[in-house]
């Protein structure tokens, strides 16, 4: 066991001179587009990370599901290429694209080698810049599309997430479902694929992430090739949704032998002073480990799922505490009423000593493991510029999280869980479990 505690403690140690070793510099291009950037000469690869803000949250209501199809085009041909040309060249070049749609956000990654850097950055700037979306991609992708939404029909995960999403969010965007509805799929053309494009990729709306083999200068022209001939300006992004439900339970009847459950409430904006200490909470009553409240009293205790745990999400001007879990349809009715138990627990006795210590170790002790390459680098540095951290963040976390009082951590929790208005969608057919049928 001390050998097993030692080696822990020496990958932990490693870890956090890793993490001092992140030193992120601000780089601006000549045409005045922003990045940061982590400089690392040892391998001869770079990572880039791209997220431009907006995503699937301002396509119109009509073209629900256009943005989402639209990010499945952009390896489909672009420029003179067509879509087996274009992936040919890809393979030739080692390089690696990503892109995907969001509530909020639209990402791109791309990795590719040293010795291949202009040419794969012509490619990625081809496809954000001329994709193509010919008729025959268009249909074939679209065919898929529409496959996966009729595969979430039947997924009782996805059943509770819209109905979820519908009864918190109704009309607004951030209650619509990213893949769109059959109907709205069915309706899209190439023409809108070209308009949703140039809304989606605004060069003012990019926040960037790079590590690797290159230097500031580099990136700098490198920026301006890939995005300087991007528009800017564009559709408004979404005000602040009016969330009117309140607690209770809403039933989605669906013939399966286990129910699951997605509950919660409004929550806390990233940027809240609050939202560290409250991170920290969340971690103690349904967290990443084992040992937090929802998972040792849903499950440990007494058996009724596999596993429960909470999380805090957070969009642009709206937050939220959630939680999952599923159960059998015998178990779900005693399930729900000892999650509320926890969550009334929480917000009237706190977290004790002992949970904020090792929640403290833990995050402390993991945080650092995510800064395990240049990708995740470049990942983490665009989702820092994304929600506004500031550039020096990642050196003084932990410290932060350290220094985080009890008094300070159940003030938070008080603050956060509200058990009046924790509202639970149940997708099944759980048996003695009282609430509104949809």
């Amino acid at each position: 066991m001390k050998g097993i505690a030692a080696s822990i403690a020496l990958l932990l140690a490693s870890a956090a001179c890793a993490l001092a070793a992140v030193d992120i510099q601000e780089v601006e291009s000549p045409g005045g587009i922003k990045a940061w950037l982590v400089e690392d000469h040892s391998i001869p690869f770079v990572a880039l990370e791209l997220r431009f803000r907006g995503g699937a949250s301002i396509e119109p209501a009509d073209k629900q599901g256009g943005t989402y199809l639209m990010t499945g085009l952009f390896e489909e041909g672009a420029g003179e290429l067509d879509a087996a040309e274009f992936q040919r060249r890809q393979e030739l070049l080692a390089a690696t694209f990503g892109f995907r749609a969001y509530k909020e956000v639209v990402s791109v990654s791309a990795k590719f080698l040293t010795e291949n850097r202009d040419e794969s950055v012509e490619l990625l700037r081809l496809a954000l810049q001329e994709p193509r979306f010919d008729e025959e991609a268009f249909e074939r992708v679209r065919n898929q599309v529409l496959a996966i939404i009729a595969d979430m029909a039947t997924d009782p995960d996805e059943i509770a997430s819209e109905a979820f999403n519908g009864i918190f969010f109704g009309s607004h965007p951030y209650g619509r479902r990213i893949e769109g509805t059959a109907e709205t799929v069915s309706a899209l053309t190439t023409q809108d694929m070209a308009a949703l494009k140039d809304e989606a990729l605004r060069k003012d709306r990019v926040v960037v992430g790079a590590a690797g083999d290159i230097s500031p200068e580099e990136l700098g022209l490198l920026l301006d090739t890939l995005l300087g001939g991007l528009p800017v300006g564009g559709a408004d992004l979404p005000d602040a949704p009016e969330i009117g439900v309140g607690a209770g339970v809403t039933v989605v009847d669906f013939d399966t032998p286990q129910s699951i459950a997605q509950f919660g409430h409004e929550g806390i904006l990233q940027d809240d002073p609050d939202f560290l200490a409250a991170y920290v909470v969340n971690e103690i009553m349904g967290g990443s480990g084992m040992a937090s409240r929802l998972f040792t009293s849903v499950r440990e205790e007494r058996g009724l799922t596999y596993g429960a745990y909470s999380y805090l999400a957070s969009f642009r001007n709206q937050g939220l505490v959630l939680g999952y879990f599923a159960s059998s349809n015998e178990t779900m009715a005693e399930a729900v009423e000892v999650a509320k138990d926890e969550w009334e627990r929480i917000a009237d006795e706190g977290v004790t000593e002992d949970e904020l210590e090792a929640a403290k170790k833990y995050l402390t002790g993991a945080y650092p493991l995510r800064f395990d390459g240049n990708s995740s680098i470049a990942r983490i540095m665009a989702g820092m510029q994304f929600d506004h951290f500031p550039i020096d963040y990642i050196q003084y976390r932990n410290d932060k999280v350290m220094a985080l009082t009890l008094d300070e951590v159940n003030r938070v929790a008080r603050r956060i869980y509200q058990p009046d208005k924790l509202h639970f969608v149940v997708v099944g057919q759980p048996s003695g479990l009282g609430g509104e049928a949809q």
